[in-house]
């Protein structure tokens, strides 16, 4: 009896979760391990976050301080540690991403549940998030990537909450705003857009009335530079083996190269962003064919392509394109199934490289460069891999591919890497 409970995909599904979320809340407990990269992590949320906890309780954005680039949504997500008052600051941020966690994990759950879905989404989340160790629970991406999963989820049964959610996730840091992409033509197009703009615009007069300065950030946004983690970071790192003179400096929360070529690379970072922005707008105007799961692969592709192309590919980027994949998993149409393998690859390599080996990644070492070498050109083979699939299956003028056949079981384990927690 006892054996047949737990050989339920959602009972061991959730018996997962509990396990791993137990685990990274240990690894988050004992931060400063040198194992960990000596305790940075925690850092960003009892230092930076609870800072900004102060400044935006008066009634203003930090609008001075260099580290602030977020938009004005970001003010309710770092302010709602106050819902838990009996909890320092630090406990109540870690708790309420645990339950954003598991608001993700319960949304993919049930649509697996549904007919011809699977649950592999839910476990591709569950197995991977825990695989960039407890930098999850010390950023807010978590909170972000629930409102666009959930918006995609909704989609198929409601345009107007597809469209309100993914305006709430966009005010908290715009790629949200990417979801919408492969919304059928026609009405739904119009009613996801019509409604992402009357949410946006009423959250958005709220948080005008209630704070100063809130286009601050731009300032800010505007002025960063070329991240070590990103692909141009990761070509002046090597570049520093051929004896190029640049060297790494703490700045605009990032740490950032400095030096000749640095703004060429930079200005050749926004120049792919708008190739990639050009693609995607090239597929929209071609694509002919549509199956279910067209936007959930769409809003992949586009998160990709934008994640591969910016000056900036922090760890916690992964953790959007870990709840994108998961969603795509979710439909047995999907034709982004070795994307998502090629995803969690990466953000395995994401936690070596941060904040396990960071300082061999800062000082460009051998070993840092080749690690920057492996997770970035993972993401460049998923991005290009994720945009032929999407061309292929719905622009080329062939079929969709087919669903995969239906077992006399539930779906089995996703992918290497990620635990089989279901049958």
């Amino acid at each position: 009896m006892r054996s047949a409970v737990m050989n339920h995909p959602l009972l061991r599904l959730g018996a997962t979760w509990l396990a791993t979320r137990a685990l990274m809340l240990w690894l988050l407990a004992h931060d400063s391990l040198p194992l960990l990269g000596g305790g940075g992590v925690a850092r960003e949320v009892w230092r930076l976050y609870g800072h900004w906890y102060g400044v935006l309780s008066a009634g203003t954005f930090p609008a001075h301080d260099p580290l602030w680039q977020y938009p004005p949504g970001a003010a309710p997500v770092l302010l709602s540690p106050a819902l838990l008052p009996g909890l320092t600051y630090f406990r109540a941020f870690v708790a309420l991403t645990l339950l954003a966690d598991a608001a993700i994990t319960y949304a993919l759950s049930r649509a697996g549940t549904r007919p011809g879905c699977s649950l592999r989404g839910a476990a591709l989340w569950t197995g991977g998030l825990p695989l960039l160790l407890h930098v999850p629970l010390a950023r807010y991406d978590v909170q972000v990537t629930a409102l666009a999963v959930i918006a995609l989820l909704t989609l198929p049964r409601s345009t107007r909450a597809c469209g309100a959610f993914a305006a709430l996730g966009a005010l908290v840091k715009v790629w949200p705003v990417l979801v919408l992409l492969g919304v059928e033509r026609g009405g739904a197009t119009r009613s996801v857009w019509r409604w992402a703009a009357l949410t946006g615009t009423t959250a958005l007069t709220v948080l005008l009335t209630f704070f100063d300065n809130p286009f601050a950030f731009l300032r800010q946004q505007g002025g960063r530079g070329v991240q070590i983690e990103s692909l141009g970071g990761t070509a002046l790192g090597l570049a520093t083996h051929a004896g190029w003179p640049g060297t790494v400096r703490y700045q605009y929360g990032a740490l950032e190269y400095t030096g000749p070529y640095v703004p060429l690379v930079a200005h050749a970072s926004l120049a792919a962003t708008a190739v990639a922005f050009g693609l995607l707008l090239w597929w929209r105007l071609r694509a002919r064919h549509r199956t279910p799961a067209t936007p959930y692969d769409a809003a992949l592709t586009a998160v990709l392509l934008f994640t591969v192309t910016s000056r900036v590919i922090s760890p916690q980027y992964m953790i959007w394109l870990l709840g994108l994949a998961a969603v795509c998993l979710t439909s047995r149409h999907t034709a982004q199934r070795p994307v998502a393998a090629l995803i969690v690859a990466a953000t395995a390599v994401s936690a070596v490289v941060y904040p396990v080996l960071y300082a061999e990644v800062a000082a460009a070492t051998w070993t840092g460069c080749a690690l920057m070498v492996v997770r970035n050109g993972l993401l460049v083979w998923a991005a290009a891999l994720s945009y032929t699939r999407l061309w292929r299956t719905t622009a080329a003028g062939r079929a969709p591919l087919p669903a995969p056949a239906r077992s006399q079981g539930r779906s089995t384990g996703v992918l290497g890497g990620v635990p089989r927690l279901v049958d």
